[in-house]
């Protein structure tokens, strides 16, 4: 369906309401806790108290794939909401108050009683490898009856995480919002997250790709692999490219390639002097591919922005801009 009005909003997320906890730690304390290296792991409320114990000092920082995205976009001038499940404690009033002191709109009524705001524990290694541990909290009962469907239906795009297709209620949250955007004419971007996230709902996403639900897919290099079942990365996006609008693959320090409508784009990967956290580096990739893709920019430059949203994130800790990244866009673009 064609959208017959303007959207209000550039792009309306769902998404996980967590707050990240970041430490640097060293290569032995990863052995020692017995963390998954690199990669993002489930957890329940007793083994994120055991891990946080066993933290060195942290910074505490709101994030949420989905949320930092829109985090990166609202610095870049973009109109954005927030659907995202937190609890009625103090953690979830933090992630509120940084959510709309970024200038994003977040109305989703807090849920009372157990469990917890969801929360992150992130190590990080020397290297600025990030191993991320995440105990979802009240953000895997976000009911379909929270979602604002006169705001989904207000945005031009809609965008989901992988992370939050793994609990059912949310998942059926979100099968309902990609029902209300695709009848008011909207466009479905979806980020696969991790690709343990493919392997436990592949099915489901290649479903979506093959039915013609996804208009814009993000993915890395592991992720393409595990959902196509090709190891070769060519032929990986040859898997999918042509059943999905807008294709976008990173890479990591290899660059980043996109296909849309048969016309491809790559770029290299933007230069950092020291990589400190790579914590929300595809985050806010997403986060600058779509502040050009919305404003109808050619396919490499919103490339090119993404890279540079992306080189900015990991030369700090946390996974949200500390840039003016409008600046930032006007000096690198």
């Amino acid at each position: 369906m064609t959208a017959t009005t303007p959207p209000r909003y550039d792009v309306v997320a769902i998404g996980n309401a967590v707050v990240d906890v970041i430490a640097s730690c060293d290569e032995e304390l990863i052995d020692e806790l017995q963390l998954n290296r690199g990669g993002m792991t489930l957890i329940d409320e007793a083994r994120a108290e055991e891990l946080y114990e066993a933290m060195p000092p942290a910074r505490e920082l709101s994030g949420g794939s989905a949320a930092n995205t829109l985090a990166g976009l609202a610095t870049l001038g973009l109109q954005c909401a927030f659907i995202g499940q937190v609890a009625d404690d103090q953690l979830g009033k933090v992630f509120r108050h940084d959510m709309r002191a970024t200038g994003i709109d977040f109305d989703t009524p807090a849920r009372p009683g157990e469990p917890a705001t969801g929360r992150v524990l992130i190590f990080v290694t020397p290297d600025g490898e990030r191993t991320m541990n995440t105990f979802l909290g009240a953000g895997q009962f976000l009911p379909a009856a929270a979602l604002d469907e006169e705001l989904i239906a207000s945005a031009a795009i809609l965008y989901l995480e992988g992370y939050l297709w793994d609990p059912e209620e949310p998942r059926r949250a979100m099968r309902r919002a990609i029902a209300v955007a695709r009848n008011a004419g909207r466009k479905i971007a979806f980020t696969a997250s991790e690709s343990f996230v493919i392997e436990r709902h592949g099915d489901d996403f290649r479903s979506m790709i093959e039915e013609g639900i996804i208009d814009i897919l993000f993915v890395n290099e592991s992720e393409l692999a595990t959902l196509t079942g090709e190891s070769a990365f060519e032929a990986g996006l040859a898997a999918v490219a042509g059943k999905v609008p807008v294709l976008v693959a990173t890479r990591s320090e290899k660059g980043a390639v996109a296909i849309a409508h048969g016309e491809r784009a790559e770029v290299a990967a933007v230069p950092v002097m020291k990589v400190v956290d790579t914590t929300g580096a595809g985050d806010q990739f997403a986060a600058g591919f779509l502040s050009g893709y919305v404003r109808g920019e050619p396919l490499t430059r919103c490339l090119k922005r993404g890279a540079i949203c992306a080189s900015e994130v990991i030369s700090h800790y946390g996974p949200r801009p500390e840039a003016d990244m409008l600046k930032l866009m006007e000096e690198r673009l």
